[in-house]
């Protein structure tokens, strides 16, 4: 992991493989941003002239180099694109500054150090520079025979070191924030690693047992339900959809406590650790990216690490869904019903529609313990890419202002999302004259029908929230802004906003 301090030294005189600056589009040019003033003196004023001959526009995502002036201890100068310009009296984005962090240290992927002269002018800037420069600066070599070896012939290893200058290292505000970032960026990359390991290495067993592990360093109480005891306890969705598998599924369930706590967040995650479809069997070329289909139990988990590390004043309870969805001689078929843990009764007319029922099951043990609200986050519907399309998640709920709390937490940490509705009258499609209710109901707004379907089993009067994060869970192209190519940690940061609102009393 890359390390993160605060520094009060002159661009000029720190030792680093690199000074990276910020630059603004103008309505007439690129414009050096706050921040860069040591450097564009340096220049004689004119650096903003010799970044725009370079081509340099300020746009967001654009990374120019250049040779640092005589008599600077870093070699190089890095200016990363903020976009336009704020308004008089405007600061810079902290969504515009996390981005560009993001993109200028994986930009210096293979550096020592890098000193990092952004626009900074509180401890909630420090906070998004430091939160970007770590998630930018993440990658997944765990699988290449040159590793992360910055000697390999092929390999380079991740960005050693940000130093944030113009921060207050004796700040409390500052320290806070900058411990806050490593907390939750730390965690979030936890995710990644969990979403891009190849299922031959992560099964329901295995990602229990790191759940375990990570309980234990952290002082969360953590308990696994192996399928004797899903069994015992009539958990009929999560041991239908792992049926079909060697490896037997499992549920989860970690719980941060606190002493001062007054409220208590449930988070359910859909942790399906491969998914073939199961006897309905995906289609060609839809199969090559379903390790990913455990990215909201993986969210889940890092959350509620996260909510520890932090010693946030609320208790948070993640509850992981685990099983793998395969086609065998044992396998779950379409036609089949099976009983869930809340008593009611499914028929599977589609053994690709899994993670529903095994979120339904956690769900309705979430809601034993009568929380104060429960969210799910899941990689559930193909019908929710269509709609809102690679980057964007959807919010459902059976509270209105709940589902815009959420939504304003999401977009106040940089993930976008979507308030979407529970249309009553798709309910009507799951009827089923056999069972209780139908895994399927219409097709169009696919998305829509699997929340109703799993509002089913929340608690009555417990406010509940979905996330259906099958969109932005994991990236098939190129890397932006601090979002890496595979597994990105979608939720997590949303889960932990929603985790110190309420701790803060902001909520409810």
């Amino acid at each position: 992991m890359t390390a993160l301090t605060l520094s009060t030294a002159a661009a000029p005189g720190l030792r680093a493989d690199a000074i990276v600056i910020g630059v603004a589009k103008g309505a007439k040019g690129p414009v050096v941003a706050p921040g860069a003033e040591a450097v564009d003196k340096a220049y004689d004023g004119r650096l903003a002239g010799v970044l725009e001959t370079l081509g340099a526009s300020g746009a967001e995502g654009e990374v120019t180099k250049l040779p640092a002036p005589s008599g600077f201890k870093a070699p190089l100068v890095l200016a990363v694109g903020l976009g336009a310009v704020p308004e008089k009296d405007a600061g810079y984005d902290t969504e515009a500054l996390r981005k560009a962090a993001g993109i200028a240290a994986r930009a210096l992927t293979g550096s020592k150090k890098a000193a990092f002269a952004l626009p900074l002018t509180d401890a909630a800037d420090a906070g998004a520079i430091g939160e970007g420069a770590l998630l930018g600066a993440y990658s997944f070599d765990a699988y290449k025979e040159n590793g992360k070896d910055p000697k390999a012939k092929n390999g380079k290893a991740p960005l050693a070191e940000v130093a944030l200058l113009g921060g207050k290292p004796r700040d409390k505000a500052y320290k806070a924030a900058i411990e806050r970032a490593v907390a939750v960026s730390e965690e979030l990359n936890r995710a990644r690693d969990l979403v891009n390991t190849p299922p031959n290495d992560l099964n329901p067993e295995s990602f229990a047992a790191i759940a375990q592990a990570a309980a234990k360093e952290h002082g969360i109480k953590v308990q696994v339900l192996d399928v004797k005891a899903l069994e015992k306890g009539g958990y009929g969705g999560i041991l239908g959809v792992g049926a079909g598998s060697a490896a037997g599924p499992r549920l989860v369930k970690l719980s941060y406590t606190s002493s001062k706590a007054k409220k208590h967040l449930a988070f359910v995650g859909k942790g399906i650790t491969y998914d073939s479809g199961g006897i309905s069997l995906k289609p060609a070329g839809h199969n090559e990216t379903m390790k990913c289909d455990m990215s909201g139990a993986a969210a889940v988990f890092a959350a509620v690490v996260a909510a520890a590390r932090l010693g946030l004043e609320v208790n948070v309870t993640g509850w992981l869904a685990l099983a793998e969805n395969m086609p065998s001689g044992s396998a779950t078929r379409p036609g089949d019903v099976l009983r869930m843990y809340s008593g009611k009764t499914v028929e599977v007319l589609n053994t690709d529609a899994e993670g529903r029922l095994v979120l339904a099951d956690a769900l309705w043990a979430a809601s034993q313990e009568k929380p104060d609200a429960i969210v799910d986050v899941a990689t559930l519907t193909g019908a929710m890419v269509l709609a809102l399309g690679n980057r964007t998640f959807g919010i459902m709920g059976n509270d209105d202002s709940f589902r815009t709390a959420l939504y304003e937490a999401a977009q106040e940490v940089g993930e976008p999302a979507w308030p979407m509705p529970l249309p009553e009258h798709l309910r009507k499609g799951m009827d089923s004259p056999t069972a209780d209710i139908a895994n399927m109901g219409e097709r169009m707004g696919g998305g829509l029908v699997a929340g109703l379907f799993l509002r089913e089993f929340v608690g009555e009067g417990i406010t509940w929230a979905h996330l259906d994060i099958a969109g932005p869970a994991f990236n098939e192209g190129g890397p932006f802004g601090y979002t890496p190519k595979g597994g990105t940690g979608s939720g997590v940061r949303t889960l932990v906003r929603l985790a110190e609102l309420t701790a803060a009393g902001d909520l409810g």
